[in-house]
């Protein structure tokens, strides 16, 4: 295809609220460089990423929840989420489905044509395992929220797929996060699994990826949303944040917390599990600051994992079962690329279940 000089482009300019998203059509074009493949974008998914990049909330000089709004101060030293300043002005977005049109020098024209997602986590080639060495896509690197992107042809990962491209923007970021957690914890069929949040993209995800691994899953949710949350396969939902959690479980016995949320209702997750139970969390949407017993943390023989960089294995994987049918798609909306702003508050106020994705 002939590639155009010019695109449309939805450019983050700077920290602060929505009004820092501004729509340009006439955004220079980006050419592939060595290595690169350009994606003509079908569609590009919504993260919590997005909007805690742009609105600075990552800055340890913010302890409130994400708001998705500006905040007051924000540290320029360490607002991303790998704590150096970013670059604008940006294009966000990660979660890109779309077409190889191009492709830089060293990589394959055979790739031209292919339909790929990508794998957001831009590593060294060298040294693909040092986490101290990588990058996000749409944060350290422009994305997806254009009508093109490139990146590495490496992390341009083909898919053979009935989906839709809207669908298939559901899954790189939210089902990678939910998957490294759960390598992280090392979940398996004998484990009981509490995810709090689950109808969010990455508690929908981790409530898919825990049973498909034989986990007894169990869900809190806003009960509005429960008959979707039980659709993803839940063995239980629960109310968002029982008074008492422990009665509300009954008899059944946690040893696996998978946690987005944290705030002020932190404490019973943690109070809930097991002795050698484990805590995973790649997220804090209530609130990063907590109440932490060290007692209960210590006496319980608990273990706690953090999850950010995901091991290079699961994208790969996840396309696999993307391809079999093990996983499913939680498309909640879809939104013109023009009217991004809108998707984000929509995201923001979380009255969706799954993931909201914008077409260009």
């Amino acid at each position: 295809m002939t590639i155009p000089a010019t695109m449309t482009a939805m450019v983050t300019m700077g920290h602060g609220d929505l009004d820092q998203l501004v729509l340009y059509n006439d955004w220079p074009t980006p050419s592939p460089g060595p290595g690169d493949v350009l994606i003509r974008v079908g569609a590009c998914g919504l993260n919590n990423t997005d909007v805690n990049t742009r609105s600075g909330w990552y800055s340890k000089a913010v302890t409130e929840a994400t708001t998705g709004g500006a905040f007051a101060e924000v540290n320029e030293e360490d607002p991303t989420w790998g704590g150096a300043p970013l670059t604008f002005p940006r294009i966000q977005g990660a979660d890109v489905c779309g077409e190889i049109v191009a492709v830089g020098d060293g990589v394959n024209a055979s790739r031209i044509g292919q339909r790929v997602i990508t794998d957001n986590w831009l590593r060294d080639p060298d040294d693909p395992g040092n986490m101290d060495k990588t990058g996000y896509y749409g944060s350290e690197r422009d994305g997806g929220f254009a009508e093109f992107a490139t990146i590495p042809a490496t992390n341009a990962l083909p898919v053979q797929s009935e989906l839709s491209d809207a669908e298939l923007a559901t899954f790189s970021c939210s089902y990678s996060t939910a998957e490294g957690m759960l390598v992280r914890a090392n979940v398996t069929d004998k484990d009981t699994v509490l995810v709090p949040g689950a109808s969010g993209g990455v508690g929908g995800a981790v409530v898919q990826l825990a049973k498909m691994r034989g986990a007894r899953v169990i869900a809190l949710a806003s009960e509005a949303k429960h008959a979707e949350v039980a659709a993803l396969g839940a063995d239980l939902v629960l109310p968002r944040a029982p008074a008492d959690l422990r009665a509300a479980l009954g008899a059944d016995k946690i040893t696996v917390v998978a946690d987005v949320v944290g705030g002020p209702y932190w404490p019973k997750l943690i109070d809930i599990l097991e002795r050698g139970g484990r805590y995973t969390c790649s997220g804090a949407i209530a609130g990063p600051m907590v109440n932490f017993d060290l007692r209960t943390f210590y006496l319980r023989d608990l273990t706690f994992t953090g999850s950010t960089v995901i091991p290079p294995q699961v994208m790969p994987n996840l396309v696999k079962y993307i391809e079999t049918e093990a996983i499913k798609p939680a498309l909640a909306a879809t939104y013109p690329l023009a009217q991004l702003r809108d998707a984000q508050a929509a995201f923001i106020e979380k009255k969706h279940t799954g993931n909201i994705v914008v077409v260009p």
